[in-house]
This record gives C-alpha cells, sequence and structure tokens, in this order.
C-alpha cells in the first residue's frame, strides 16, 4: 500500500507498533544553485528560484510570482538540522499584510505535497478523466479553480519527503531521524516551517490559514495548537479527509476488540459506496437521505446489538444481518460470518467479489481486478494505479521546467520516515489530537474550522469526520465556529471535477468569510 495520506494513510497503519495550463514566464529573476555539489553552504542558506507567471481561475486571470525553495530549519545552537522544500504562489500587486496566505500540507505521515498542488490548488492542475486511466505523455491544463483568487498560497513537503533533507553531522549539521519522524516532532518542524516563511517573506501580518490533508488533518490539529501559543494567529483551519483519533479506523477495529465505534462510524461510507456501484437490494434514487437513514441505524440498532456481544439473540443478530445487507449489499451469509463487522479492507474486496474486482479505498468510485480473489482484504489501492503515475511525471516536468528549481535532485513523493514515534507525553491509549483542536478552539474563539469529507472515502470515513468534530472537548458555544461541506467524491475530492469547483467554492467562501 501506497503510504500516500494526502494521499496515504494505510502507511500509519503500518507504522503504527501501538501493542496489539497557466503559462509560466521565465523572465524573472531565478538564484542559480549548483545542485550537484552536496555542500554545507546548501544546508545553510535557503535556496530559491523565482517566476512569474498566470492563471485563469473561474473567467478571471490572475498574475502571480512563484517561488520554489527550500528553508532551512536550525537548533538553538544555529546549527541546520533540516531543508524542507515548498512552492509558494503570490498574486501580484497586492498588499501582503491584508492578503490571505494559506499553508498547503498533504499526509502520511511521509507524503509530499505534490497531491494538492497539482490536482487542488496550484496554477497548473495535472489533467486527469476522472475515474478513467490516462497515459503518457501526461500533461497539465490551466486550473480553473486555483485558490489564488482568494489566498496566496504556500505548499510544503513534509520532512524527509519532497527535496528536503535531514542535514547530519556528516553535512555540517545537527539532524537526527528522531527529531522530525512523530506526531509532535513533525508539528514541531510544520510550526517552525511557518514561523521561518513568514518572518523570511514578511507575512507576520497576514490573515493565515492551514490546509491539511488526511494526516494533514490531524498534523493541523497540532500545528494550530502549537502556533496560536506561541503569538501566531490564525484566522482558520480548513480540514480535508479528517481523522483526529486513531481508534476510529475501521482498517485496524480488529486490533481492539471491545471497541465497535470504528464499524459504526464506517457504515454510512460502505452504503454510498454500494449505492455508487450499484450494488444494493433497493437502491434508493437519492443518496443524501438514505445516508441519514443509515447514520441513524449505526448509532442506534446497530450500536445497541454490537454492544450486546454475545447477548445478543439470535433473531437480533440475523434481523440486523439482514438490515446490513440492504444497506452495504454483501451478502447475508456474509455478514454473519463476519459477526456483523466488516472493516474497510474487507469491504473493499467483498463488494465486488463476484466480478474478482475490488474497490478503491481512499476513492472507491475506481476499482480493479482483484490480485486475489481468495483474500480477505484489499491488497492494493486501484485509485493509486490510476493516477501515481501522473501526478508524479507532470511535477517532475512543472517543477524542473517552469519553475527552474530541483534539476539535480530527486524529488521524494514518500519519504521514509519510519519507525513513526506515535507516543505523546501526557498521552495514553491510541494516537488522538481533538484535544489539540479543541485547545486551539478554546484559546482562540475567532477561529474557524472547515471540514470537508468525501461520501466515497473508506480511508477516512465522512460519519467519522463529523463524530470526531461532534466530540470535541470544548464548550458547545464553538461548535458555531465549525462548518461541514461533503462531496460526491472520495478522500482526494479534487479528483471528481465537480466537486474540486464546488470544493473551491465552498473554501473561497470559508476563506472570505473568516476575515470578517
Amino acid at each position: 500500500m501506497k503510504i500516500k495520506f494526502g494521499s496515504c494513510l494505510m502507511l500509519m497503519v503500518i507504522l503504527f507498533t501501538f501493542p496489539s495550463l497557466a503559462q509560466v514566464k521565465k523572465e524573472s529573476t531565478s538564484v542559480k544553485i549548483d545542485f550537484q555539489k552536496d555542500t554545507l553552504i546548501n544546508f545553510k542558506k535557503p535556496q530559491k528560484s523565482i517566476t512569474q507567471g498566470s492563471v485563469t481561475v473561474e473567467g478571471k486571470r490572475i498574475s502571480y510570482e512563484a517561488i520554489a525553495g527550500m528553508l532551512v530549519l536550525k537548533n538553538n545552537l544555529d546549527s541546520p538540522t533540516i531543508t524542507m522544500s515548498y512552492v509558494s504562489y503570490s498574486k501580484n500587486d497586492e498588499d501582503a499584510s491584508k492578503r490571505p496566505i494559506t499553508f498547503i500540507y498533504n499526509g502520511g505521515p511521509g507524503s509530499a505535497t505534490i497531491w494538492l498542488h497539482m490536482g487542488a490548488w496550484g496554477p497548473q492542475r495535472v489533467f486527469l478523466n476522472d475515474t478513467s486511466r490516462t497515459k503518457a505523455p501526461y500533461k497539465t491544463v490551466n486550473n480553473d479553480y486555483s485558490l489564488l483568487d482568494a489566498s496566496d498560497l504556500v505548499f510544503i513537503d513534509a520532512p524527509g519527503t519532497g527535496f528536503g533533507e535531514i542535514v547530519t553531522k556528516e553535512k555540517g549539521g545537527a539532524g537526527e531521524r528522531k527529531d522530525f519522524f512523530g506526531i509532535d516532532q513533525d508539528g514541531r518542524a510544520f510550526a517552525d516551517f511557518i514561523r521561518e516563511y513568514i518572518t523570511e517573506y514578511n507575512r507576520w501580518n497576514s490573515p493565515k490559514f492551514l490546509f491539511g490533508e488526511s494526516y494533514g488533518t490531524f498534523r493541523s490539529a497540532v500545528v494550530a495548537n502549537l502556533l496560536q501559543n506561541e503569538g501566531v494567529g490564525l484566522n482558520g483551519v480548513i480540514l480535508l479527509s479528517q481523522l483526529l483519533s486513531y481508534a476510529n479506523m475501521s482498517d485496524i477495529a480488529s486490533d481492539h476488540p471491545g471497541d465497535d465505534l470504528p464499524y459504526e462510524l464506517a457504515l454510512p461510507s460502505f452504503a454510498a459506496v454500494a449505492w455508487y456501484h450499484h450494488q444494493l437490494p433497493n437502491a434508493p434514487a437519492k443518496l443524501e437521505p438514505f445516508l441519514k437513514e443509515v447514520e441513524h441505524f449505526a448509532m442506534n440498532d446497530y450500536a445497541l446489538a454490537l454492544n450486546k456481544g454475545s447477548l445478543l439473540d439470535s433473531n437480533a443478530f440475523n434481523e440486523i444481518a439482514q438490515k446490513l445487507h440492504n444497506y452495504i449489499g454483501l451478502p447475508v451469509e456474509y455478514l454473519r460470518k463476519a459477526n456483523l463487522r466488516v472493516s474497510g479492507p474487507q469491504f473493499e474486496q467483498a463488494l465486488l467479489g463476484k466480478k474478482e474486482e475490488i474497490t478503491g479505498r481512499l476513492d472507491a468510485r475506481f476499482s480493479g481486478s482483484a490480485m486475489d480473489p481468495l483474500s480477505e482484504f484489499a491488497e492494493y489501492d486501484p485509485m493509486d494505479s490510476y493516477i501515481d503515475a501522473a501526478f508524479t511525471s507532470t511535477f517532475n516536468n512543472y517543477v524542473r521546467t517552469e519553475l527552474n528549481f530541483g534539476k539535480g535532485m530527486k524529488y521524494k513523493n514518500y519519504g521514509d520516515v519510519g519507525p513513526w514515534d506515535f507516543k505523546r507525553k501526557g498521552y495514553v491509549g491510541f494516537p488522538n489530537v481533538m484535544n489539540d483542536l479543541a485547545h486551539a478552539m478554546i484559546y482562540n474563539p475567532d477561529l474557524k474550522v472547515m471540514l470537508n469529507m468525501g461520501y466515497f472515502d473508506l480511508g477516512t470515513p465522512y460519519f467519522e469526520g463529523l463524530y470526531e468534530m461532534q466530540h470535541l472537548p470544548m464548550p458547545n458555544s464553538l461548535q458555531n465556529n465549525i462548518e461541514y461541506d461533503f462531496y460526491y467524491s472520495g478522500h482526494m475530492v479534487y479528483l471528481h471535477p465537480e466537486s474540486l469547483k464546488l470544493l473551491h467554492d465552498n473554501v473561497v467562501k470559508f476563506i472570505n468569510s473568516s476575515l470578517h
């Protein structure tokens, strides 16, 4: 399984050792760097290449300055510890002190940020034909829905990914893996990067937003809490495909028997996917009213039945199995064998089993042949096989030929970030950052939060994100600061063109409303 929490969350499961076409003009100034030489000076001085370009967003032409580069983070002794790569876009002829700026990142952990960059918010977007395959030569097109109409953008690659490197003692630095590859270490690195960036480019007084996808939502909770407690005010936190507590993952539900909540929270997404693939015995015409019905069943009759455990009588057991069949399309006999409890990977393998196909995990609209039709679990994510080459090829070409950065260097889509440190001081149990987000919202009661979830995402089910938000440990009045938006798409909502437009329009509205 790929480690894309920007596209992926599965790496976190693996690492988890918890017991158990905007044309870019090249007329600009550009800093020339000899990337072939791995010298200390390259680690001590920030590197960047500056270009000019334009993009047309929903009919409006926007001229911008792009900076592709790396920032150097240092320890208290002013010794370099790590370089983090980034690409920023700033609208020309704007007052930077008033212009919003959004810091954007994918997840993993261990994923670079090419997915949000080339799929959602950058001025150029990789051309994809929704759920149909594309072949090389791949191409980019003008991104009609770039977020540059509402905000300046900074795409940040996580430690160990992109062009970034840990600056070890051998290179004249003082970095170590353990300093960056963990929940709090990663959050600290991103908070430090943001402080360094707003200092370097004089953006301290700009309205600031965080945009994280997947593990990036987990990260955003930590970073928001750190920044605000250190005097870096935020206007908003935008979350896409959220997970704030690992205990709610259906992928690993069988590893903690006795807690059936993950099965309940995943059920509405199973229903949505079965509806999409025409696997329901009595499919409703409209999805959303149907999902409301399934949500009610999940938290009431289904939850009560699971809570009884072995005390559930056979008649009630068979009745729940039949209802599950009607809601998620799996055979009654399969549901009985599963003891009414089906995990995400099991559902992905079983739903289209008669055709010897599996659904995608992060976007279950995609499907592909099962590697082993007899396996209990899906062994890969078909979505990855559709999009990975297109994103990788177009970004590596774009950053070098249009942004004039990275020649002679390797760009890492995914970094070797294991073993990931999931332990946190003062925390016991599964990794959970609900307190971090709640504390950030309590500390700054003007902070706005936006949750965006795809109905067909089986990695971070939409109902799980909704549940976590509604259970944040904070005064109920602060719930009014949270906006909820749902899409007919998967984890990477922007892969679906209609959903990308809707996501863009919703985020623009959110940013504008958070300024007042």
